[in-house]
């Protein structure tokens, strides 16, 4: 693992497990306001989270050019995150102003 020095390791992983974190406190906010938009929230996060446990994967093999398409990958998870956040993020504002007196 030489690609990366062991504090950046710690962010990496750190980082990826506070993303779970986030997605399961999302998911449990939407429960208990009873907002499923919430819920499609944190399904959305779930590209990036892959997207980001790619990029790891990629620095574990010391970002080895034969794992090119993994970056590709990772790249298109990202986009798509993106997007799906986007979406998701609209819906739930849509929805809180339909609730909305």
């Amino acid at each position: 693992m030489h690609a990366l020095s062991l504090p950046t390791w710690w962010i990496h992983v750190t980082s990826v497990l506070e993303w779970v974190v986030a997605m399961v406190a999302v998911q449990r906010l939407g429960v208990v306001r009873r907002e499923g938009g919430w819920r499609w929230l944190s399904l959305a996060m779930l590209p990036a989270l892959v997207s980001a446990m790619a990029a790891c994967t990629w620095h574990l093999f010391d970002n080895s050019p034969k794992l090119q398409g993994l970056v590709v990958f990772q790249a298109g998870l990202t986009t798509i995150g993106n997007a799906a956040l986007a979406l998701a993020a609209w819906n739930l504002l849509r929805q809180q102003r339909q609730a909305a007196p």
